[in-house]
Parts: C-alpha cells; structure tokens; sequence
C-alpha cells in the first residue's frame, strides 16, 4: 500500500484490525468502508450484521479517518436468479412479501469515489444509500421478463419453504440471518433514501436502468421448436 491515500475496504476479513493497521503504516489517509444496512442495528446475534459491525468497529478504533457507506440489497443479486432462468420460466422466491429499494452497485462505487476524493473526505461519516424506488420480489421479475421477452412467472416459498432452500444454498449462520432479515422482518430496505442524490446530484439509477445494461447476461425468450 505504499503511495495509496485513499482506501475502499469490503467487510468481513478475518483480521480487519490487522488489514487497517497495514494501511495506517503505509500512510493511508482515508478509509471508506462497505458496510450494511444492518449495521445499524447493531444486532450481535444476526451473522451478516455482526460481521458488518466488527468491521466498523475496527474502522473507527484504526486510528484512520473513515467513512462508511451502507448500501441496501444489490440490484445485481437479480444474478442469482440466473440458474433458474437458464432451466425454465419459474423463479422459486424465498422472500416474495419483502419489498426493498434495491441500488445499482454503480451507485455504490459512485458515492464511495466521491467520498473518497471530497475535500476534507466527509471523515467519520455513515451514508445509507438506496435506489430510487420500493420493489417486490414479483415487480422486478415483471420487468426482467418485459425486457427478455419471456413469460416469466413468480413462485411464492412459503416460510417453511424458504428456510429449507436457504439451510440447502448456504452456511447455517447466514441461512439464519437472511431468514431473520426477510422472513422474520428484522431488516427493512424498502425506504427511498436521498442519499445517493445529495451526493451526487443526481438521482440514483433506476431498476429498468439496470436491466437496460445487463439484460444480455440473462438468457432471453426461446425460439418455438419446429414442428
């Protein structure tokens, strides 16, 4: 790290005060650290929370001016519905009741390089950022199958449900605080933040936009067989 002033740091790393000493030995002026929503809870008992706290935590004792940006949900997790895209027309959704003003990771860099070359660095700072508008599960997969052509359809889990696909696609600790985020309601995403605007001046993008720039990773409609 040796001529780097300005760092953005993920969260999660084992020995996040060990990776910020580093940076504070090197002369490192400005961390911005991705952090979570969920931070702000402050809930030690959720896996994904604790692991943002720890690393917020670690940030404001390294003795390095810092910033934490809180993004909520990724339009880009619309991914992981890729596997089932590529078998048929059904999305089997764990969590169809939780609505949430997902943001273009774009934004995310966005905000985290206008912090990290502001005069001044907006030190000690939290930003929340979210998108633009409040969607379920349902209305972003009506406007993916809008863009691809397909006549897509969405497969409400029940909570059972859910939480069997969840324990079968992930680690039990993480299983268990998506379950608590989106099944049990402890998160709410579904706020329209100002944020990204009051930093950036300009409005964050839209989902559509979204699907405007990534349509071509999905696969489109299938062409009708011969007969």
């Amino acid at each position: 790290m040796a001529g780097v002033r300005g760092m953005f740091l993920l969260p999660g790393y084992r020995d996040m005060p060990g990776v910020l000493a580093e940076a504070r030995r090197a002369g490192v002026e400005h961390v911005v650290l991705l952090s979570g929503s969920s931070a702000a809870s402050g809930d030690r008992s959720n896996a994904v929370t604790d692991y943002m706290v720890r690393s917020e935590e670690a940030v404001a004792a390294a003795g390095v001016p810092w910033t934490v940006v809180r993004p909520f949900a990724f339009m880009s997790n619309t991914l992981r519905w890729l596997p089932q895209l590529e078998a048929g027309d059904e999305v089997r959704e764990p969590f169809p009741d939780a609505p949430a003003a997902v943001i273009d990771p774009a934004d995310i860099a966005a905000v985290a390089a206008r912090v990290l070359t502001a005069p001044g660095g907006q030190a000690g700072a939290i930003h929340t950022v979210s998108g633009p508008q409040s969607l379920l599960p349902a209305e972003r997969l009506r406007l993916l199958a809008e863009r691809l052509g397909r006549p897509l359809r969405l497969v409400a889990l029940g909570p059972d449900e859910a939480r069997a696909e969840l324990d079968r696609t992930m680690p039990a600790q993480y299983a268990a605080a998506m379950a608590d985020f989106y099944l049990d309601g402890s998160l709410d995403e579904s706020p329209v933040l100002p944020t990204v605007e009051a930093l950036l001046g300009r409005p964050p993008r839209t989902y559509a936009q979204w699907l405007d720039t990534h349509a071509a990773e999905f696969p489109a409609a299938r062409l009708a067989s011969p007969v």
